[in-house]
């Protein structure tokens, strides 16, 4: 962002060879180094993936082509491209992991962020679509979607002051297996529970995080991992799995049973794994004989004083004992929904940390970072439109969302090597009811503003208005346009 692209050709007497500039910022991004050769899997691949930011209306794969101005041409090779599985997304999300790793200071670790999401299909006949509970049920009456669930990893790029941004690393369909018939015999039925225990999302989720870890390893195995959760990860399938010289942080149930380590061994038969029972999560919250401690981190745009009560090193039932642990419990911060309105709290919260020895500020800190990555869902689903391309297979179920999930990541990380990790591209001007409020940060809709503003301003400012000249007289007024394209293309929202 911020530099032209320019298509360069030499011209020989029996030859001629083309040439593309990339801007600095998508080569950084893409850790290409001088004299590296590229493979180009499809036709124009990387053009696809820009005007993945440019489509108005639906985000479909006609859409695009009709961005493209590809509509009477034939479009085979882009469903192609999904259907015959020709995109990597392992190496194109690697590299954006080691560009995120760069930005961070020699020993600290790597704060990721993962959760699942439902991808809404109304078609039946697409691959893995299956009825599943809907998140935006009402909590008096659970409701059903047709679906994919998918599950994604985003990685912490610090800001400074606190602030941190999620960038996705890893995008991955969790298929469940169908579901057999009544009337089938109980081997498809053991082969069923068989195929959906190693599916579960757990199993999924560990074996993501599993080959993040390799990944790191292959460059920077030293550097740890720190990995925030909700609820959905703690529990035995996935704490029992943790990867070497990696750290899991996430939320327990206010009943989770916890012990001492226990305080000695027996000298012969089977070895302790607990000692002495310690209070729950929630009776450590209410008991006055414990006080609080005040911790500062940043949340909501701002720095807040939380209080909070600290237990550890402590083991779990949960996990069967498998590693110690610490055990932090936050009271709920009032609000007000209005100045001298009633002060409200919200719900307190009950963490727990695999890293016994971790500072307070620091476990409070990373697991406040994991909300990003529900504004990166919310990104994806309603200004990139991940999801509602129309494919059916397999591959295309796994290549198309994961495709513009790497697009918005790019379009993330190439804003901090064009602006900085705080700055922002220069805002037009701004409609009267909206808040006068600095923000710390490029919002997504400013970044793809700008994206088009860099592809279509030479477009949009020609030296006439019409397509021909005249020699009309001076007192004649030219044509004017009906439409203003200049506030239509980049002040519209999507």
């Amino acid at each position: 962002m911020g530099y032209p692209t320019k298509v360069q050709v030499i011209q020989r007497k029996q030859s001629e060879q083309w040439y593309i500039n990339f801007p600095a910022a998508i080569a950084l991004g893409m850790d290409f180094s001088k004299g590296e050769e590229v493979h180009w899997t499809i036709a124009d691949k990387g053009n696809l993936i820009l005007s993945r930011k440019r489509v108005f209306g639906r985000h479909t794969i006609s859409s695009m082509l009709r961005a493209q101005n590809r509509h009477q041409l034939d479009w085979s090779a882009d469903y192609r491209f999904y259907s015959q599985d020709r995109f990597d997304e392992d190496a194109v999300f690697n590299q954006i992991r080691c560009q995120v790793q760069k930005t961070l200071a020699p020993g600290r670790p790597l704060v990721v962020a993962m959760d699942d999401s439902l991808l809404r299909k109304t078609g039946r006949k697409i691959h893995g679509v299956r009825f599943m509970r809907d998140p935006l049920s009402p909590p008096f009456q659970v409701n059903l979607v047709r679906g994919l669930r998918v599950l994604q990893i985003s990685a912490a790029l610090p800001q400074g002051g606190g602030m941190a941004r999620m960038i996705p690393v890893d995008f991955q369909h969790a298929l469940l297996p169908a579901k057999p018939r009544p009337s089938d015999s109980d081997q498809e039925w053991q082969n069923y529970k068989a195929l959906k225990a190693q599916t579960n999302i757990n199993s999924v989720g560990y074996q993501r995080i599993a080959a993040l870890r390799q990944r790191m390893d292959q460059g920077d195995s030293k550097r740890r991992l720190v990995v925030c959760v909700d609820g959905r990860f703690t529990n035995r399938t996935f704490l029992k799995q943790i990867p070497e010289r990696t750290v899991i942080i996430g939320r327990i149930r206010k009943d989770a049973v916890v012990h001492q380590p226990p305080a000695w061994q027996p000298a012969l038969g089977r070895k302790r794994k607990y000692g002495q029972r310690l209070p729950t999560p929630e009776e450590l919250l209410k008991d006055p004989t414990i006080p609080f401690q005040t911790v500062r981190a940043f949340a909501v745009g701002r720095m807040h004083q939380f209080k909070v009560k600290r237990l550890g090193p402590v083991v779990l039932r949960l996990d069967r004992a498998a590693r110690p642990a610490q055990l932090m419990v936050i009271k709920p911060l009032g609000y007000r929904l209005k100045i001298g309105g009633r002060l409200l709290y919200r719900q307190p919260a009950y963490l727990i940390c695999t890293d016994p020895e971790m500072a307070v500020q620091e476990f409070l800190q990373h697991f406040l970072w994991r909300w990003d990555i529900e504004v990166n869902f919310r990104d994806e689903k309603t200004l990139l439109g991940v999801g509602r391309a129309q494919v059916r297979t397999e591959p295309s179920n796994q290549n198309a969302p994961a495709l513009a999930v790497a697009a918005y990541a790019m379009l993330l990380l190439a804003s901090v090597h064009a602006y900085g990790k705080r700055g922002v591209p220069d805002r037009l001007a701004q409609a009267k009811w909206y808040r006068r409020k600095k923000k710390d940060r490029a919002t997504t809709n400013e970044l793809i503003n700008q994206l088009r503003r860099e592809l279509w301003s030479a477009a949009l400012n020609p030296e006439h208005f019409s397509h021909f000249t005249s020699n009309s007289s001076p007192d004649q007024k030219c044509e004017k346009s009906d439409v203003p394209l200049n506030s239509a293309a980049f002040l519209s929202l999507n």
